[in-house]
């Protein structure tokens, strides 16, 4: 048996001998239980080993995945990017075009704005001469209005205007005036018209000899004529004649009527029997049918002046009336030559100038026709 086996075994070694051992049932089993014991160790351990192999798989895949993502990821980005890089050329380019542009309109407005001033200024200028021309020629109008109401008025049948009446004059008048009336038109003949308030002497009766200074004051102011009265010539005759002539006692409308005649905008008209005094000033200032509103002396005021277009009357007596009309006439005639409208000799002018002084100094004596 298997127990005496093992029992002589122990008791008698075998030396130099090899026996075949046969494990017994007891031992087999516990061979088995410790192989059992020892597989379910190894399984134990297979299973962890497995089980770490596993995680270590799966954190491997893990991180397979995470840096395939991260790498879209990060390629995703870096398109967008580049799209918008894309993108800010692209506005950078439309903001570059778009600044020029603008620069461009403004560039393009400031010319246009300079040309419009430039136009502006152009059409400004040539409307000023244009106005200035048409004045001239309204000054020039009124002028002969103004003439052409003094022939009419001075021209009556017991005293007839010898303007009006050519074959009423001396045969030297008539040459005189043949180089005064150019044209045969009436604007450049009215001066003299309206200036033979008195009935000159005939020609024959009369010697004349030009003064050298007058003269030579005449020449000066008729090389560039001006109204100006600083200059020699017009000094001398406001200090001579029109300052004497237009001194009235009403020193205040004197100054008026003086300021009046020089700009060319007073008026003489007659005055009808039933016209009653039309002012917006006291009546004893504006005078009336029975007192001369510039000397204040009781007259017949046969005329009656206004003051531009101030719709205000005065009352002017004959002697008054003839006093004004002599410096109207003077304004006319050197307004007239002024304005290029005279075609005579300088002699000649410059004794039509002589003869409408003497009329100022006549009608500032006191001297006038019988039909003012």
């Amino acid at each position: 048996s298997q127990a005496s086996f093992e029992e002589d075994g122990q008791k008698q070694p075998a030396v130099g001998h090899w026996k075949p051992l046969m494990p017994s049932k007891g031992s087999t089993e516990e061979l088995e239980t410790g192989c059992q014991e020892a597989g379910g160790v190894d399984e134990t351990q297979s299973t962890e080993q497995l089980n770490v192999s596993r995680l270590r798989s799966s954190s491997v895949e893990i991180r397979e995945k995470g840096s395939e993502f991260l790498k879209e990821e990060l390629h995703k980005a870096q398109k967008e990017l580049k799209l918008k890089d894309k993108e800010c050329e692209r506005l950078s380019k439309v903001r570059e075009q778009l600044e020029q542009e603008l620069e461009e309109l403004t560039a393009s407005l400031f010319e246009e704005a300079h040309k419009m001033v430039r136009e502006a200024n152009t059409k400004q200028a040539a409307s000023e001469k244009q106005l200035r021309e048409a004045r001239g020629k309204i000054d020039m109008l009124q002028a002969e209005v103004t003439a052409l109401k003094t022939l009419v008025i001075t021209s009556t049948p017991s005293s007839p205007n010898r303007e009006l009446h050519p074959q009423l004059q001396s045969p030297s008048k008539a040459v005189f005036r043949k180089g005064h009336g150019r044209n045969k038109s009436t604007s450049s003949a009215m001066v003299s018209a309206a200036s033979q308030n008195v009935a000159p002497e005939p020609a024959s009766h009369e010697r004349k000899e030009v003064d050298s200074i007058l003269f030579a004051e005449f020449q000066a102011w008729k090389e560039s004529p001006t109204l100006d009265k600083s200059c020699s010539f017009l000094d001398r005759i406001y200090r001579e004649d029109i300052g004497p002539c237009l001194d009235f006692t009403k020193q205040e409308l004197s100054e008026l009527v003086r300021v009046a005649v020089e700009q060319n905008t007073l008026t003489i008209e007659p005055v009808a029997s039933q016209t009653l005094p039309v002012a917006k000033v006291a009546a004893e200032e504006c005078g009336g049918p029975k007192k001369c509103a510039l000397s204040g002396l009781p007259r017949t005021c046969k005329h009656r002046i206004m003051l531009g277009d101030s719709g205000n009357y005065f009352y002017i007596s004959p002697s008054c009336r003839a006093r004004i009309t002599a410096v109207c006439n003077f304004f006319t005639y050197i307004r007239y030559i002024q304005q290029g409208l005279v075609r005579q000799d300088v002699e000649l002018m410059y004794w039509e100038v002589m003869r409408l002084r003497r009329e100022m100094s006549l009608a500032k004596l006191g001297f006038y026709p019988s039909e003012m």
